[in-house]
């Protein structure tokens, strides 16, 4: 690994639960095919550059990586487990893997990256969320949730025939992904309970803007290694393609802002039918969108700018509509279920 911190995540129940791609195939042909589809299509897309390519393991390997991620989160917070995560599960991934993977192709072309770059973007929509419960910790600026989905996914990588002497730039550009897709937290209040949910709001942005001081600080002498070079390059494509929520056609992107409101309720212990969530999620579905879509999130790369930085333009207006109206409609709410019904309302009158 290129930062220096301790390897402290282990394997869990859901890994066991799905060992190798063979599992994880047969779990998605028989729960959610559509992935396959996908995959498929893709693979057709790809068709020149694969034929082209000469590296190991086969497309095979690949398919089989992103397979396993994606069960792993369907299990550990998704629809197939116990745990769900309103935000992050494997919807999260499908919406990366498939809508926004495309727009960014359809923008840049397929010959703009090489085929293990289009495939790390992939297994980066997969992996990236795949812990969401670890204890709050952080090292070299990388939170204890993206460390361990580091970890994990090298584990997958291995099982799938990826070694780091054969596919040092597999294993370099995943844990650049990863790592910067982290928000740079401040200090937690004591009452709460920091997570991957209240990082948005509680955050300086996007750790992937920052991650060249990083590694500065941390791995001196990286500028001198290419494969390092070009990992960070494309982080900033990754960061760009995980927060183009505010780039969706705008009924979509308060969708994902509903879904990520809920994650943080069930995270922060609160039921939305309960007083106790009433303004938590008014403020969230106000100022919280309004400091993330304005404050906290800009596009770090020219290719993520090509690709989404005139649908964001498109949605100032309305995103600026919809706290005002939200606050006037609501300003002193009972429950969070009362806010969620208006923010309902308003977001379908502005679709």
């Amino acid at each position: 690994m290129i930062f220096a911190y301790p390897t402290e995540f282990p394997a869990d129940e859901v890994e066991r639960r799905v060992p190798d791609a063979a599992t994880a195939r047969t779990l998605v042909r028989e729960r959610n095919p559509q992935l396959l589809e996908l995959l498929a299509y893709r693979r057709e897309r790809f068709a020149s550059l694969i034929a082209a390519r000469t590296d190991h393991p086969p497309i095979a390997g690949a398919e089989d990586a992103v397979l396993m991620a994606f069960c792993r989160l369907a299990f550990r917070h998704g629809t197939w487990g116990n745990d769900f995560h309103a935000y992050h599960n494997e919807g999260h991934i499908f919406e990366i893997l498939g809508p926004r993977l495309e727009r960014l192709i359809d923008a840049i072309g397929i010959g703009s990256l090489s085929l293990r770059d289009w495939f790390l973007l992939a297994l980066f929509a997969a992996a990236h969320d795949l812990r969401q419960r670890e204890t709050p910790q952080f090292a070299a600026g990388i939170g204890s949730n993206e460390r361990a989905s580091i970890e994990e996914t090298f584990r997958i990588l291995h099982t799938c025939g990826y070694s780091e002497a054969r596919n040092a730039e597999v294993f370099i550009g995943i844990e650049l992904m990863i790592a910067g897709s982290t928000f740079d937290a401040r200090p937690p209040m004591p009452a709460l309970e920091l997570n991957s949910a209240e990082v948005v709001v509680e955050s300086g942005g996007a750790l992937a803007q920052k991650l060249d001081a990083k590694l500065d600080k941390h791995a001196p002498g990286w500028r001198a290694d290419a494969r390092i070079v070009h990992a960070l390059d494309l982080t900033l494509i990754a960061a760009d393609l995980d927060t183009a929520n505010v780039a969706e056609a705008f009924s979509l992107f308060m969708a994902s802002a509903e879904r990520l409101c809920l994650e943080r309720e069930m995270r922060s212990h609160r039921n939305p039918a309960s007083a106790a969530s009433a303004l938590p999620m008014l403020n969230f579905l106000t100022s919280g969108q309004e400091h993330y879509f304005f404050d906290l999130h800009r596009f770090s790369s020219a290719q993520g700018r090509t690709a989404f930085a005139a649908a964001k333009q498109a949605n100032i207006q309305p995103m600026r509509d919809l706290s005002r109206d939200l606050r006037a409609a609501v300003p002193a709410p009972g429950t969070g279920n009362e806010v969620l019904a208006a923010f309902h309302a308003l977001a379908e009158k502005a679709h």
